[in-house]
Order: C-alpha cells, then sequence, then structure tokens
C-alpha cells in the first residue's frame, strides 16, 4: 500500500490596485484594490464569491447597469488612540470590481450576501425553453 503526498504550493500574490482610467479620479481619499473572486457555475446559476476584508453590508454598494455588474467596498481604518503605525504589511483600502454579464443571467433575481467580509452574489440563469415553432404554406 503506498502513500500519497500532496504538496500545498502557496504563491505571494501582491493586491492589485484599481487602475483609475486617463480623465477620472476616485472620490474617496487612499488606495482601492481589485478583490479576488472565484465564480462557480451551477445548472442553474453562477455564484461570484469575492473577499472583502473589512466590508460589510453597510459598506458595499453592488449596482447593475446594463451588462456591467460593479461591486464597491469601503473600508474604514481607524488606528487606536495613542498608537502610531510602525511596520505594516497589509494595506488598507477599498474594493472594485466589474464584471461583464451575459444575456443568460435573470437580471431580477440576483441576491447577495455577505458574512465576515466574504461577499457571495448568486446570478441565476434565464431558464431555458425550447418553442415548436410552426410552419405555415403559403
Amino acid at each position: 500500500m503506498s502513500t500519497k503526498t500532496k504538496e500545498i504550493q502557496t504563491q505571494d500574490i501582491e493586491k492589485q490596485e484599481v487602475e483609475v482610467s486617463e480623465g477620472t479620479e476616485r472620490t474617496r481619499p487612499g488606495k482601492a484594490y481589485v478583490p479576488r473572486a472565484d465564480i462557480y457555475e451551477t445548472d442553474g446559476s453562477l455564484v461570484i464569491v469575492t473577499d472583502m476584508p473589512g466590508v460589510d453590508k453597510d459598506t458595499v454598494d453592488i449596482t447593475l447597469e446594463k451588462n456591467i455588474l460593479t461591486l464597491k467596498g469601503l473600508v474604514e481604518f481607524n488606528t487606536p488612540d495613542n498608537y502610531s503605525l510602525a511596520y505594516t504589511e497589509y494595506e488598507v483600502g477599498d474594493y472594485e470590481r466589474s464584471f461583464t454579464l451575459s444575456s443568460e443571467i435573470d437580471r431580477d433575481n440576483i441576491e447577495a450576501a455577505i458574512k465576515d467580509g466574504v461577499l457571495k452574489i448568486n446570478l441565476p440563469k434565464v431558464p431555458q425553453s425550447t418553442k415548436k415553432i410552426e410552419v405555415k404554406a403559403t
């Protein structure tokens, strides 16, 4: 009987800062980052899971305009009184990310929930229908 071991590979992944288009600027001071996302597909929906540490239901904003689903999460960081930051490995900033949706998504039934800084968005698919087309003799 042989034992197989799997080696876990880790990678240092830098936070990706949001690129601001020329001619536009952010309305809040500070940096904004692109949240990491996983997208899962089931028979009836797509599910987007994004990590947004420091964001809760009151500081997340999700909009759908035309085919663009935009996520924005605002993070407030306050240094405790009588302390000053001496060293940091994790930069605090807001989150922004957009996704282009296909016509297969039922826009009226999108749902979202956030817990412990993890945002989960359920994008139900439009039910597939088959229609028999009657052919008429002319």
